[in-house]
């Protein structure tokens, strides 16, 4: 028997050609963004998931609570909290702290011989760990012992890319490197292992791993007097024995923090409450925006799956439409099956069964297509996904269920609608369409056209937010702005005379240091209040030291009082120039600002003040998610930059860089020359929106494609059931126009139906959306008018093509069985 219905559904195929292409390819692709978008979900809920003790690691995080009310949440804690927590709780297996450098986005690594550089390269994602890390986080070690590979303090673990830059194919273990900056403070340090690159499934992206005890952080941990309150750089992990209960934990952290710390952290002024978030959690945990990594939205995840879900529906609905569009061509085999003793089970069974052929074939035309564009995918979406990725049990698993889940919702509809067919009505010829199945195909071809319409405006919205992130003023001169980074003690010595040699070049119009500059993440603050406050009372300010020229190499635009500059060699770090914002927070009158004081506690807790001596409006240094806080500004006369940038007065910044090379390696020939843009750093906090961007105008394209074939099938079905009314009308003096608009009209008032219903929901979500930026773009409602216009356009050309190859039939050919 399944043979047989395996045969009648391939002779189905072949008898409707068109109809099964449409249906073939339109599941295929509707399978392939399933696919895509279920591997990316899968990839983003299996961070950390490979771990070995996985279900017992913990993050320790806190939210910190000032008396005011203001709240932070921080994944990290001070130093000794690590350890502290291992002796008081049994629970406690093992503990492990991370420390990532703040102080600078770039790491010089050298390999010398014979006291020269024989090869030199910045990395990124260096990671200072206690040794104890690799007992706790599962890594495969190619090369060296993961439990002895950080005993030793000048000891360096890197993983197998950063490896072969440095020494190409040679075995590095036990070889010498070099590393600069804070990391390493330029001192030698010996390879004890290679690992194997897990950054596509960690919340750990470590490019290499260096142990707690070296560089400026080394040097910090052997300063006396650490406490609980002050400093919160490390992110302290925990193992505990298994069964343990983390609610249970989580309700002995009060008294471990009052013990400990609870009189410190009163007297600063805030309330400090710890947790624990297990580790499979964090990458997903976004409340906090970055725990070494980004993290990422579940609602985020449930958009993309949403999406892939309403392309897959698109594809169903199309194969149920053009199925009971075309009941009738089945309708005498029914008949003649049911008055030979056919049951309803059993015709079922076979239109599933044919259901599911398509589906299958369609599932095999998807895995082909899917494995073809996971490369594109992976630039589209910022992933490192593999084809060997497919052939994981799992993987292999979900797409067998999609493919199952997809031919019975396909199927199912039209299953259930031929198998009741009245025998005798479709053997004498009485046989029609029901108004209900007319009646479901139009709410489903509306549907479709929803979910097309509410992605174009969502691509729309999206654009426009990226649009107004790039093109909105920042309040300083992001353009033709070069930034050199400075990382190594040589480097910041050769700032004062790099700057001068810089400057002879008539493109560079200023050059100027700084420790930070707007883009970059600044981890630098301070708590500071009114002479007329207490320090509970006070708020925390970002701070940054430049150079004196700084202010005037950026552009800022003063509101009151002066920039900071070299005219003025009195300026100490007592001196400062704040944002607006730094006002508004104390409530402090513009008119009033210059000469006032902020005080902070240093030394011993003595207050100290710090003079405003200039104001300046308001500027951007984060994204623009996030509303513009307190900053400050102070005076540094030194070399001890970790950044020189140079503008130039060209729009092509290009030309400008060949000069500032000769000018580095005659200085720093050590070290090679390393550059950026400011602009492009800055557009750099806007990843995550252009990943959206990219994916959600894919798949609109898709979605849209998909609706279109099923509009094509059902146009021309409907042309093809009216052949002989529309001979008819010709016969008697009907234009091709009016046949045209008489079959594309029904169409056309579905796309206007759809334009409705889509408009109110598509409002809301996007809205939604929009939410998570403080400065954002105004939802128009032309974006609403075009998308629907370009909705009619499309089914306009989709529905005409075969209305007018309809219309322009000769009706003799309609009308000569008759």
């Amino acid at each position: 028997m399944i043979k047989n219905y395996l045969k009648i559904a391939w002779r189905n195929m072949l008898k409707s050609k068109l109809f099964s292409a449409i249906n073939v390819f339109g599941l295929s692709v509707g399978m392939t963004c399933c696919m895509l978008l279920l591997l990316y979900i899968l990839s983003e809920m299996s961070f950390d998931k490979h771990q070995e003790h996985v279900n017992e690691l913990y993050l320790v995080r806190s939210e910190n609570v000032r008396f005011s009310g203001e709240k932070m949440d921080n994944p990290r804690a001070p130093s000794p909290y690590a350890q502290a927590l291992k002796q008081e709780f049994p629970e406690v297996v093992q503990v492990t702290r991370a420390w990532i450098n703040f102080l600078e986005n770039k790491t010089l690594l050298k390999v010398e011989k014979s006291g020269k550089t024989v090869k030199s390269i910045f990395e990124t994602k260096g990671c200072h760990v206690d040794s104890t890390f690799f007992d706790m986080f599962s890594y495969h070690f190619v090369e060296g012992d993961p439990k002895t590979a950080l005993d030793d303090p000048h000891s360096v673990v890197l993983s197998e890319d950063v490896a072969s830059k440095l020494f190409g194919n040679v075995s590095p273990i036990n070889k010498v490197i070099n590393i600069g900056g804070t990391e390493g403070n330029a001192e030698n340090f010996k390879v004890t292992g290679v690992y194997r690159d897990e950054s596509a499934r960690s919340h750990f992206d470590a490019r290499y791993f260096l142990p707690m005890k070296s560089g400026w952080v080394g040097n910090y941990l052997r300063q006396p007097n650490q406490d609980f309150t002050n400093n919160n750089m490390f992110y302290t992990y925990i193992r505990v024995k298994p069964g343990t209960d983390p609610e249970k934990f989580n309700k002995k952290l009060p008294a471990f923090v009052d013990k400990y710390a609870g009189k410190d952290i009163k007297a600063a002024g805030y309330a400090k409450h710890m947790t624990l978030l297990p580790v499979k959690d964090i990458h997903l945990f976004n409340k906090i925006t970055d725990i070494i990594t980004p993290t990422t939205s579940t609602t985020y995840l449930y958009v993309l799956a949403s999406i892939a879900l309403f392309t897959l529906l698109i594809a169903c609905i199309n194969f149920m439409n053009l199925a009971t569009a075309r009941s009738a061509k089945r309708a005498a085999e029914v008949g003649i099956r049911k008055v030979m003793g056919a049951g309803k089970g059993g015709l079922i069974g076979q239109f599933l069964g044919e259901s599911m052929v398509l589906t299958f074939l369609a599932l095999i035309f998807a895995l082909v297509i899917v494995v073809v564009s996971l490369p594109l995918f992976n630039q589209i979406s910022d992933k490192k996904l593999l084809i060997s990725d497919l052939f994981e049990p799992e993987i292999v698993a979900s797409f067998v269920v999609l493919a199952l889940i997809t031919g019975l919702l396909s199927g199912s509809y039209p299953a259930f609608y031929l198998s009741v067919f009245n025998p005798l009505d479709v053997i004498k010829g009485k046989f029609v369409n029901s108004v209900s199945a007319t009646a479901l195909r139009r709410g489903l071809v509306v549907f479709q056209f929803v979910i097309s319409i509410g992605l174009v405006v969502a691509t729309m919205v999206i654009q426009g937010q990226i649009s107004f992130m790039r093109d909105q003023p920042l309040g300083f001169t992001k353009n033709q702005q070069i930034v050199i980074p400075l990382r190594s003690d040589q480097a910041r010595k050769s700032y004062a005379s790099l700057r001068n040699e810089i400057l002879q070049n008539n493109q560079i119009t200023a050059a100027s240091g700084t420790s930070y500059y707007p883009g970059i993440k600044n981890p630098s603050d301070m708590s500071v209040y009114r002479p007329d406050q207490t320090m509970d009372e006070g708020a925390n300010v970002k701070t940054n030291w430049v150079a004196p020229d700084f202010m005037k190499t950026m552009g800022f635009e003063m509101a009151a009082g002066r920039m900071l500059s070299a005219e003025f060699p009195g300026d100490t770090n007592s001196k400062m120039v704040v944002n607006e914002a730094t006002l508004r927070k104390f409530g402090i009158p513009l008119d009033k600002a210059v000469g006032s004081k902020l005080n902070v506690n240093r030394e011993e807790g003595k207050a100290h003040g710090l003079e405003i001596v200039g104001v300046v409006k308001d500027f951007h240094f984060e994204g623009l998610h996030k509303v513009i806080e307190p900053y400050a500004l102070f005076p540094y006369f030194g070399d001890d930059f970790n950044y020189i940038i140079a503008h130039v007065n060209t729009s092509d910044v290009s030309k400008a860089l060949p000069f500032l090379e000769e000018k580095w390696k005659s200085m720093v020939p050590d070290e090679p020359f390393s550059y950026s843009f400011l602009d492009e750093d800055f557009q750099r906090n806007y990843t995550a929106e252009a990943r959206t961007s990219r994916i959600v105008n894919s798949f609109t394209v898709i979605s849209i494609l998909i609706s279109c074939l099923g509009l094509f099938g059902l146009a021309a079905f409907a042309a093809q059931q009216r052949i002989k009314e529309i001979g008819v009308r010709k016969v008697l003096g009907a234009s091709v126009g009016s046949i045209v608009r008489l079959l594309s009209g029904d169409f056309i008032k579905l796309v206007i139906v759809s334009i409705v219903l889509a408009t109110p929901l598509t409002w809301y979500l996007v809205d939604k959306w929009l939410a998570d930026f403080a400065y954002k773009i105004s939802i128009q409602w032309w974006m609403f008018v075009l998308a629907g216009g370009l909705a009619v356009v499309i089914a306009m050309i989709t529905v005409s093509s075969q209305a007018i190859k309809a219309a322009i039939t000769n009706p003799v050919k309609s009308l000569k069985s008759e």
